[in-house]
């Protein structure tokens, strides 16, 4: 079964967040708190960790998974940034969105959709924030639930019972109301709404 280990939702323990990104480090697999929902992640530069994700979820190598970015400095790295995204994410991040944007030439093949997007999201979290800056590279983001019409998962002791034996790490950051986040494409000048979710689409239509 994997280790859980509790972490402080408001003000993560340095130590403990150093624990979580040595495991990610060596291309382990960990579960932890987001804004929005439990989440399992990765380093986006471990194909070997990716791969294991995949099998995790169950699901097919055609549907790349979104990531998380520290900040929008860092999303531009990863993503090609226009002048409206950018004005559009620097008001609405950190947050409860995932950005669908062309990749740049830094992200792996794995993580690119065959239009060559990608999807990125800031997380308002502390937790998510300590892991992305002590690991310094994006991590892989996808929910920690089985799929749809499934009960959603609240505590890290749902997540044990689901992915426990499966996972390097879960990380106790208390319970969450689950709301998947709201997916907004900016792949063109006037922003998209392709999914409702946890965050206002108001500021994009």
């Amino acid at each position: 079964m994997a280790r859980i280990v509790e972490i402080n939702p408001s003000n993560p323990q340095p130590r403990l967040i150093a624990q979580a990104v040595e495991i990610l480090q060596h291309g382990g697999v960990i579960c932890y708190p987001t804004d929005t929902m439990y989440g399992i992640g990765c380093d986006i530069f471990n194909q070997k960790a990716i791969k294991l994700v995949y099998q995790i979820k169950k699901r097919p190598k055609d549907k790349p998974f979104s990531f998380m970015c520290a900040s929008l400095t860092n999303i531009s790295q990863y993503g090609h940034v226009g002048n409206t995204a950018y004005r559009l994410m620097r008001k609405n991040l950190p947050g409860p969105y995932t950005f669908v944007l062309s990749g740049t030439k830094l992200v792996p093949k794995i993580m690119l959709t065959r239009q060559k997007t990608v999807g990125i999201r800031v997380p308002d979290h502390p937790i998510c924030q300590a892991l992305l800056g002590a690991l310094a590279n994006p991590l892989l983001n996808t929910s920690a639930s089985i799929g749809e019409g499934e009960e959603p998962v609240c505590t890290c002791y749902d997540v044990d019972r689901l992915f426990g034996k499966q996972v390097d790490l879960i990380i106790d950051g208390g319970e969450i109301a689950p709301t998947p986040s709201t997916v907004i494409s900016l792949l063109s000048e006037q922003p998209e709404v392709l999914r409702v979710g946890k965050g206002d689409i108001e500021p994009f239509i």
